[in-house]
């Protein structure tokens, strides 16, 4: 081909942390970053170079060389150096939805301070892409993207430009990497004798794709420095292909000039599959299993506990937390990094992670104590300076955009006796009478009776900014109870009534939980513990009946971090007697029994069973003691719809997918894995039968042609990467041992199942609320040191069949509240906010906040109404 322009893009890619630690590849950044800018100040020739789409490694630079600031913010605001839009380069299935929109947003405002934004959606090493990526570009004012893993090496994907359609139809023009990847073009040598060479096979795979006339080249590679001379590249390259045209772009330039009669490849859906392409690298959702689930309960702690508790508790006049909720989210994001939270990295980098995550722990924590405190008008100050006794008591919030009662379950303290600390002096320790049996006096005047689900002495720290914390020994004692009902996002309190009766017999039995041998009974289903460890789940009211329901069972995994590979002569082991089950709770309200099993390779296991009178599903807790190196954990339950699709939660949505049946033959650079990401839920269904399994956040899953469903407990493997794997010939990264990613010692995994139809998967909102009923159930704050509280009026509704909460936050400017929700239906949707309080003005707006749009309110400020089309993501302000 004749007449192309080649498009020279010098760049690096950096991976902040990898197989060396965070500290030692910013020591070298901070050497590579200060010669490219004395490169670029040196050379106008050199135009732009490109940082690799993520302002973190600005903010590290700068850390260490906070004098070289205006050096930067020049070359950005000249456009000689491109930064952003991410504040970190994610793994994209990993995080949720709303994690990602919360890299964007600080990736944004980074650049913004800076001087600018790159606005290609720069993707070149995630491990696969969402469906939902063109909308997450398209909702920060993004129309380009480029993209490496996941696509590519199949029939229709031989070209390198597409239009890539999201699942509401919104569309990025997407430029797809070469084999190479970005590296490319990174030999490229400033020497005339040298360059022929290297460029003819360059050139050669870089225009048999070509779509059209316009061809980027990315001249750069990992943790590698700036190109010495690429204006000399330029110029050598332009004698020896003197019928081409050779420039220094920048990557929005290049996208600017190839959408002008570009005739871009339609493209829809996820990104998962270019194992005949490039290395895809999906067996990372299976590794360091542990540390993704306590990044996902991180992020669900901060995305709907503590930034809703700050949002509302400022719009009612508390404190503005903003600040310390943007110091969370920049410590949860910096865990995104794709190596970091895919767990193929080295053991410090995941030490790094784990210490992180303590951090966000610690500030949603102390986010979540103050807005409660602003919301219920408490003032720890006050409470240590009166007189009077104080009347403990339990608040009660509604994380869901809906009202909801019923069973829930809280934990209260009852004084027993002061612990001083210093020297005592003259002080005398106060006593309490600790647990007495009581229940819970409501607001309106009504006495909850209570359940005691279990007791025990501990100890309790109250604080106040004025004072010295005082620590006391206390009576720990969890209940569950029947909350009344509770408005969306709204507060209830109650009080405690001393010497009251307990629940049982305050409804008639068929209402209530209950212990059968080894079942577990309420109105909706029955689950029995089987001889084996594993349930059985009797559907009463469809009738339907599933039998070895996470059914332990435990394989080889002679694979690294990046890869599962089983070992030659495998062998499972299952989960079998004899086990031990117990009783933990009988009703009427809460119903608990427990087994405890070993199984195969030094493996203990505890199981759970929880049921709720008044739910249609199963809680399960799994508390795994793993004490064996090199095997893969997994729980299998037999759904009995062979030929199925699953159905699993992704960010904004969920995506069918079929079982993956391939034989490897055919796929020699990898295997593809039959594992794959979910969020929330997996669940399957034809006509009544189907059963949903639900998780806090983020596992891995295998749906199998048999209609199996497994789930991946941990995968316990030593190696950072190995050149010997049958299913994946070549090392993936730098060989390093990584002792902690066998997931040694003790870990929780949190389930629940439900049974559902084909109709309630259809109804698109039916699993989301089935997940926030259990994993954000209504939730209790006990104040022991309560006095004439005065709770908030809060009372804010989402409507609209499909419609799903997914966000409710401060604005990132001004005072305006953001209310966020998706579509989770093909059909178009009618929806509304409906508030308890009048709002002054709604706006609609793109996730980042910006080109606003006026909204009608009616009822006198107390509704806003709306439309969303099919998948796609409503935001709107509120004042």
């Amino acid at each position: 081909m004749t007449g192309l322009i080649f498009h020279l893009i010098p760049h690096t890619h950096w991976d902040r942390e990898w197989y060396l630690p965070r500290a030692a590849l910013q020591a070298r950044l901070v050497a590579v970053t200060g010669d490219l800018i004395e490169r670029l100040q040196a050379q106008p020739a050199y135009r732009s170079f490109l940082l690799d789409g993520q302002t973190v490694l600005v903010e590290d630079y700068l850390r260490a060389c906070p004098d070289r600031e205006g050096d930067l913010r020049t070359l950005v605001k000249t456009g000689r150096l491109q930064v952003g839009p991410w504040y970190v380069l994610p793994d994209e299935q990993i995080p949720s939805g709303e994690g990602l929109v919360r890299n964007l947003l600080l990736g944004a405002a980074d650049a913004e301070r800076l001087g600018g934004r790159l606005d290609v959606l720069y993707s070149p090493d995630a491990f696969g892409h969402p469906a939902a990526w063109p909308t997450l570009a398209r909702e920060f004012g993004i129309r380009y993207g480029v993209v490496w893993r996941g696509l590519g090496g199949e029939t229709g994907q031989e070209r390198d430009l597409y239009r890539w359609r999201g699942l509401d139809d919104k569309e990025v023009l997407l430029w797809h990497l070469p084999r190479a990847g970005y590296e490319i073009g990174a030999a490229l040598p400033a020497d005339a004798e040298r360059l022929f060479a290297a460029w003819a096979p360059v050139r050669g795979a870089l225009v048999q794709r070509a779509t059209g006339k316009h061809v980027p080249v990315f001249i750069g590679a990992d943790h590698h420095g700036a190109h010495p001379d690429v204006p000399r590249l330029r110029d050598l390259l332009a004698e020896l292909d003197p019928q081409s045209a050779f420039r220094v772009s920048r990557l929005d330039e290049f996208f600017q000039a190839a959408a002008d009669g570009a005739k871009p490849s339609p493209l829809a859906g996820e990104l998962r599959w270019s194992y005949r392409y490039a290395w895809t690298l999906q067996g990372v959702h299976g590794t360091r299993a542990p540390l993704k689930r306590r990044y996902s309960a991180a992020e669900l702690a901060l995305a709907r506990v503590a930034e809703p508790l700050a949002a509302l508790a400022r719009r009612a006049g508390g404190r503005d937390r903003r600040p310390v909720l943007e110091l969370a989210w920049r410590a949860l994001v910096r865990c995104q990094f794709h190596d970091a939270i895919a767990g193929c990295a080295a053991d410090d980098v995941a030490r790094a992670v784990e210490s992180r995550l303590t951090s966000v722990e610690a500030l949603s924590g102390e986010v979540v104590r103050g807005s409660v405190h602003d919301l219920v008008h408490h003032d720890p100050d006050a409470a240590r300076g009166r007189a009077a006794s104080p009347s403990p008591t339990l608040v009660i919030w509604n994380p869901a955009a809906r009202p909801r009662r019923g069973v829930m379950i809280a934990d209260v303290t009852l004084f027993r006796r002061d612990v001083l600390v210093g020297p005592r002096g003259d002080r005398v320790p106060r006593e309490g009478q600790g647990y007495r049996p009581f229940a819970l006096a409501t607001s309106d005047g009504h006495t909850v009776p209570v359940q005691l689900l279990d007791r025990r002495i501990g100890t309790e720290r109250l604080d106040a900014a004025h004072h010295y914390p005082d620590q006391d020994e206390v009576d720990e004692v969890r209940i569950a109870f029947r909350s009344p009902t509770v408005p969306g996002l709204g507060l209830a309190s109650a009080g405690l009534a001393a010497g009251a009766t307990g629940a049982r017999g305050t409804r008639p039995p068929g209402e209530g939980a209950l212990v059968k041998g080894r079942s577990l009974v309420n109105h909706w289903i029955e689950v029995a513990i089987e001889p084996t460890g594993a349930l059985t789940l009797h559907d009463r009211r469809s009738g339907q009946r599933f039998t070895d329901l996470l059914r332990i069972e435990d394989g080889g995994d002679a694979g690294d971090t990046y890869t599962y590979c089983p070992p030659k002569g495998d062998r499972l082991f299952r989960s079998a007697r004899p086990i031990k089950v117990g009783r933990l709770a009988a009703g009427p309200l809460v119903a608990a029994l427990e087994a405890r099993f070993e199984i195969g390779r030094r493996v203990g296991i505890r199981l759970v069973a929880i049921l709720y009178a008044d739910s249609p599903m199963v809680r399960c807790i799994l508390d795994i003691d793993n004490q064996a190196a090199w095997h893969r954990l997994r729980a299998r339950s037999p759904v009995g719809l062979p030929g199925a699709a699953a159905v699993a939660g992704t960010a904004f949505g969920s995506v069918a997918r079929p079982p993956i049946a391939v034989d490897p033959v055919d796929f020699p650079l990898e295997t593809p894995v039959r594992t794959a990401p979910a969020h929330g839920f997996v669940a399957a269904a034809s006509g009544a039968r189907g059963i949903a399994l639900l998780a806090p956040g983020f596992f891995e899953y295998e749906w199998t042609s048999r209609g199996d469903l497994l789930v991946t407990l941990l995968r316990a493997v030593g190696e950072l990467s190995r050149g010997d794997l049958s299913t994946r010939p070549g090392h993936a990264g730098w060989p390093t041992s990584t002792p902690l990613a066998q997931c040694p010692g003790r870990t929780r995994v949190e389930l629940a199942i439900a049974p559902v139809s084909e109709a309630e998967l259809d109804r698109g909102d039916a699993l989301p609320s089935l997940w926030e009923d259990a994993f954000l159930p209504l939730r209790g704050f006990w104040l022991r040191d309560a006095l004439d509280l005065a709770p908030t009026p809060v009372d804010i509704a989402l409507e609209g069949s499909g419609l799903v909460l997914s966000a409710v936050k401060p604005a990132q400017q001004g005072s305006p509240l953001v209310l966020r929700c998706y579509n989770a239906t093909d059909r178009k949707t009618a929806g509304a906010w409906r508030f308890g309080e009048s709002v002054k003005s709604a706006h609609r707006v793109r996730a980042d906040e910006r080109e606003s749009v006026a909204l009608v309110l009616e009822g006198r400020g107390k509704t806003v109404r709306f439309v969303a089309e099919p998948h796609e993501v409503v935001t709107i302000l509120v004042t």
